[in-house]
């Protein structure tokens, strides 16, 4: 092959730099193996009917994500346990969800992770003015209304008042739908009724508007909270709900859960910090109640609680409460700060080898290029001891015609300048060999004939002349 070819160029090329692509090549392949797949654009949330708070914080969530160039898709439902079914249920879809304190934990759920505790969700107890109660096991032979069936509030009513003594057995209780207490306790048909419904709910305020009705102050809302960690001691002040009205006229104690956004262990790691961010968002500038709203219950500041009795807090929602948001993502676009994330994760190995390599690639070229030097001097080498004095005139030949087959290919052998003294070198040797074979020819010959030292023979001068 021609070593002046742009095949043979193309071959040295390969040699020199081919061992350190195929390194580059296979780092890059097992660090790809621990980059995490983009983040869908799609993402599904579990709230609840149309108008609940859990919906209408779903659509503000909604709509900060959809300027990250995600889409939050609503899923409207029946309420948590609904929420909770199709949240650890990965084949439906629903990667978020909210969820009423006392709902489940993380033994039952383990897939399922915090993004923070968002508002309260008292646990409202009206009872009818002509059997007033102040505690739960005074309920006990009474028609109570628990809720619909397979509700959050249907759960917490019930495990409350088996706490009480209370049960199906020992009283009626009544699966209800929340709209319908009113008409039920001012008619009699029950005595007692548990909710779960934000303050702000239109059931709440007919129910406080009603003349024959009343808020039980639970007396004993200090020990459930201290019992059930997901429950939480409030205090209604006098007056709160209504100041014209002075409703309600005494300070009441009630109980209350904290509602949770969850989400599963498998969501894209970039859209829990971006769901985070929305939940943090909605607290610095709230556009609806209760999210970010002191309101009844809470005060400023107070939420999102990011320790979760229930739940373990995502890391990455840890990291933004702590810290904010990603640092690229304060400068960048979503979708770019997620890609360049991604990216870094191949970067930092591919520059711990790279770097390395480019030191090692001018020794390995530097290399190549004397080797392809220094292999004639073997050659050169296996001619010199190839010859002896005992040697005979074909052998002188052959060694002769392979001096200048070597000659030959030093000529046209293609080098860097930076390596033009070595070849120089080479083909000084080449002569020098030339001229020890001939003086040990010559010497051959002189011993044979045993004639006296006479001119130099015609090739060793056409030996001399040559290396002139």
């Amino acid at each position: 092959m021609n070593p002046n070819s742009p095949r043979r160029r193309g071959h040295e090329l390969w040699w020199t730099s081919g061992p350190a692509i195929l390194l580059l090549a296979v780092t890059f392949w097992v660090a790809s193996r621990f980059v995490a797949p983009a983040p869908p654009q799609t993402i599904v949330i579990a709230a609840a009917s149309k108008g609940s708070p859990y919906y209408r914080l779903a659509e503000q969530y909604r709509q900060f994500v959809a300027a990250s160039g995600v889409t939050l898709e609503i899923r409207e439902t029946s309420g948590s346990l609904e929420n909770l079914s199709l949240v650890t249920d990965k084949a439906s879809g629903v990667a978020l969800a909210f969820l009423q304190g006392g709902i489940a934990n993380a033994p039952e759920a383990p897939e399922l992770r915090s993004i923070g505790r968002l508002f309260y969700e008292p646990l409202w107890i009206f009872y009818r003015v002509d059997a007033p109660f102040g505690r739960l096991s005074d309920l006990a032979g009474k028609r109570v209304l628990v809720g619909p069936d397979r509700s959050g509030t249907n759960q917490l009513a019930r495990r409350l008042l088996a706490a009480n003594g209370v049960t199906s057995t020992s009283a009626t209780l009544i699966n209800m739908e929340l709209p319908d207490y009113v008409e039920a306790l001012e008619s009699g048909k029950a005595e007692a009724g548990f909710l779960v419904l934000a303050p702000e709910a239109k059931t709440i305020a007919r129910l406080f508007n009603s003349s024959r009705v009343r808020l039980m102050n639970l007396s004993q809302a200090d020990a459930y909270a201290q019992r059930y960690p997901y429950l939480s001691r409030v205090e209604l002040r006098q007056g709160v709900f209504d100041l014209a009205r002075n409703i309600p006229p005494v300070d009441t104690a009630l109980v209350a859960t904290m509602a949770a956004l969850v989400v599963r262990d498998d969501l894209h790691s970039a859209l829990v910090n971006l769901m985070t961010q929305a939940v943090v968002d909605g607290f610095t500038t709230p556009t609806l109640g209760p999210n970010g709203e002191a309101g009844v219950l809470g005060r400023v500041g107070q939420f999102p609680v990011t320790v979760d009795p229930e739940f373990p807090l995502a890391p990455e929602a840890a990291r933004v409460y702590k810290s904010g948001p990603p640092f690229l993502q304060r400068y960048l676009p979503f979708w770019l700060a997620t890609l360049v994330d991604r990216l870094i994760v191949l970067l930092i190995p591919l520059l711990g080898i790279g770097l390395p390599l480019i030191r090692f690639a001018p020794i390995l070229y530097t290399w190549r290029v004397r080797r392809r030097i220094f292999r004639w001097y073997g050659e050169l080498r296996k001619v010199e001891a190839a010859v002896t004095r005992e040697s005979t005139a074909e052998d002188f030949d052959r060694a002769f015609a392979e001096i200048d087959r070597v000659e030959t290919a030093v000529d046209g052998l293609s080098t860097p300048l930076g390596f033009s003294n070595q070849v120089y070198d080479l083909r000084e040797h080449i002569n020098l060999v030339r001229r020890r074979l001939a003086a040990i020819r010559v010497q051959k010959r002189q011993g044979e004939s045993k004639s006296p030292v006479g001119p130099a023979p015609p090739e060793l001068v056409a030996v001399r002349q040559r290396a002139t």
